[in-house]
């Protein structure tokens, strides 16, 4: 009786996970980024209607988006500026709660790769709000912000 209780008990903490990691695998589109710098306030810094996607398989994550308003560089400069409005990174990732941990394999910004990103994550409908937890900017280490994005998905 009791190993079976503890079999029960085994195989429901197993499910639950794959049942969190489940309910994730999917499409996304994305729908909106709020960048909150502490001391600047919040900004839409990918604009009003960013473009990307993010795609959730049952053991990888890949996310891919760019700002609302890109144009194509010719000068240097100008296609230097690019790197600035675009953001993908892509890994093996885990569920620990509310927790989304993917272990980056591979990002546009080096200094990510071979990190973990933390973002916690909800659900409202089809809509999936991820937000990273207080750390320093990716621009400017010297500030900390906290980035709410949100995704809805489309299969």
């Amino acid at each position: 009786m009791k190993r079976m209780m503890f079999a029960l008990l085994v195989g429901s903490l197993m499910s639950g996970s794959s049942l969190a990691q489940q309910t994730l695998v999917g499409t996304y589109k994305m729908v909106s980024q709020v960048r909150d710098v502490k001391g600047s306030g919040p900004a839409e810094n990918m604009g009003k209607s960013p473009r990307g996607h993010m795609m959730i398989s049952p053991t990888h994550l890949v996310v891919f988006y760019t700002a609302q308003t890109r144009k194509p560089g010719t000068s240097v400069a100008e296609r230097a500026a690019l790197y600035d409005t675009l953001n993908g990174y892509s890994g093996r990732y885990r569920i620990e709660g509310s927790k989304l941990i993917t272990s980056v394999e591979a990002s546009r910004n080096e200094n990510q790769t071979g990190t973990s990103d933390v973002r916690n994550f909800a659900w409202s409908g089809k809509r999936l709000t991820l937000t990273t937890e207080s750390r320093p900017s990716g621009r400017d280490p010297s500030q900390t912000v906290v980035v709410r994005t949100v995704w809805e998905k489309v299969e």
